[in-house]
């Protein structure tokens, strides 16, 4: 090897070790800077009540709370809630009913505001009104 190349491959560790950014109590370059993480900050929204469905058949259903809605058609398979929502779901042979309850004012105990009805069987839609009768004990 010749003598030309020695002197800077023996210099090129002490150089290398100058510039490191991980060097302990060396310099730190920008980009090693730790910000620690912050929340993200969600919209501020005006409440508003959900507005009910009216549709013929779902009388009793529409504006009931939870408990009217058990003693009507028993214990339901899912019982969800999610923040102010509440989501409870009978099913039949007929079919599977979905019930959506929400709070009509701000701080009231959610009622039935939205109803989706399909077939057990296949997931189909069907008649609102029909399931909820199927389904009423």
């Amino acid at each position: 090897m010749s003598p030309k190349l020695i002197l800077p491959l023996a210099l090129l560790p002490l150089v290398a070790a100058c510039v490191s950014p991980s060097q302990p109590g060396g310099p730190k370059s920008p980009g090693s800077v730790r910000v620690p993480p912050t929340a993200p900050q969600r919209p501020v929204t005006r409440w508003r009540p959900a507005r009910p469905m009216n549709l013929p058949g779902l009388e009793g259903v529409i504006g009931a709370d939870a408990n009217t809605l058990i003693r009507q058609f028993g214990q339901p398979r899912l019982n969800v809630t999610e923040g102010d929502a509440h989501k409870l779901q009978f099913s039949g042979t007929p079919c599977v009913l979905d019930v959506y309850l929400y709070p009509p004012s701000q701080g009231a105990s959610p009622r039935a505001t939205y109803v989706d009805a399909r077939r057990a069987s296949d997931g189909q839609d069907v008649d609102r009104a029909a399931c909820v009768a199927a389904l009423r004990r």
